[in-house]
C-alpha cells in the first residue's frame, strides 16, 4: 500500500493531504475523499485511509485545517472547529480543494478514474462531505457518519448532483434528531437524492473503536458494520449510476 503526502492550497493557505492507494492495482479506480474527524490528518486517520485504499479506491485523507496551525488532539475541538463552521464558504473551498487535488494527482499517475468519485467523512468529516454535495460538486455519493448535520448556508434547489446518505446514531446529543430533521427538510427542498439510516440506542462516534465516553460518544459493533458496508455498496450503486 503506498501512502504519500500531496501538497496542495486553498485561497493562499497550504495543505496537506495522505494518498493512500494500492500500487499494485491495475486500471484506473474509483476515487474517494475521506474527511477525517476534528483531529485531521492523524495517523488514525491515515490508517482507516489506508483501510479504504484496500477495498480497491484512491483515496486522500483531507487536511482541513492546513499546515500552519494543526491539532495535537489535546485542545478544546470548538477552537479548530468555530471558525469553520461560522464560515461555511471557506469550508466548502476546502473540501472542494481536497477533492480536486485527489483527482489531479490521480489522473496524473493513471491511477484513478476522475469519473467516479465519491467521499466519505467521520464527526467533523461528516459535515465536511456533506457541504461538498451541498456545494454542487460533482461527485457520484457522500456518506457521512455521525456527522454534524446543520449548516447556516442550505443547499439550494438543484444544485446538489451526489447521492447523500447519512449514517447516524438515533440518540446521537451532538446532532440530535432535530438536525436530522432538519437536513432531510433541506435536503427534499433541495430535490436531492437522499437517504438517512438511524440506529437506534446508538450515540455519537460510534465508528471508533476507542470511544468510551458515554453518554455522548461509544463505539457500537453493529453500527460500523452495517453502516460500513451499506456505505460502501450505496458509492458503488451511485458511481455505477444504479440510482
Amino acid at each position: 500500500m503506498q501512502i504519500e503526502a500531496i501538497p496542495y492550497t486553498c485561497n493562499g493557505k497550504k495543505f496537506e493531504g495522505q494518498l493512500c492507494y494500492d500500487e499494485t492495482a491495475k486500471g484506473p479506480r474509483a476515487l474517494l475523499l475521506m474527511c477525517p474527524n476534528w483531529a485531521g490528518v492523524t495517523p488514525r486517520a491515515i490508517e482507516i485511509g489506508r483501510q479504504l485504499a484496500a477495498e480497491g479506491y484512491v483515496v486522500m485523507v483531507a487536511d482541513m485545517h492546513g499546515l500552519d496551525r494543526r491539532p495535537t488532539g489535546s485542545e478544546n475541538p470548538m477552537e479548530f472547529l468555530a471558525p469553520l463552521i461560522a464560515d461555511p464558504k471557506e469550508t466548502r473551498a476546502r473540501v472542494n480543494a481536497s477533492m480536486d487535488a485527489l483527482t489531479k494527482v490521480a489522473v496524473e499517475r493513471k491511477i484513478g478514474n476522475p469519473t467516479q468519485r465519491a467521499a466519505m467523512g467521520y464527526c467533523f468529516g461528516g459535515s465536511n462531505v456533506l457541504d461538498l454535495a451541498r456545494s454542487g460538486a460533482d461527485v457520484a455519493a457522500v456518506v457521512s457518519y455521525h456527522g454534524n448535520l446543520g449548516t447556516n448556508m442550505e443547499a439550494k434547489a438543484g444544485e446538489v448532483k451526489a447521492h447523500i446518505l447519512v449514517v447516524h446514531g438515533a440518540d446521537d446529543p451532538i446532532a440530535p434528531k432535530s438536525d436530522r430533521d432538519a437536513v432531510e427538510a433541506e435536503m427534499r427542498a433541495a430535490g436531492a437524492s437522499w437517504t438517512v439510516l438511524a440506529f437506534g440506542g446508538v450515540v455519537h462516534n460510534f465508528t471508533d473503536p476507542s470511544a468510551n465516553r458515554l453518554p455522548n460518544a461509544q463505539f457500537a459493533a453493529h453500527a460500523y458494520r452495517y453502516g460500513y458496508s451499506l456505505g460502501h455498496a450505496f458509492i458503488a450503486d451511485a458511481i455505477a449510476g444504479k440510482m
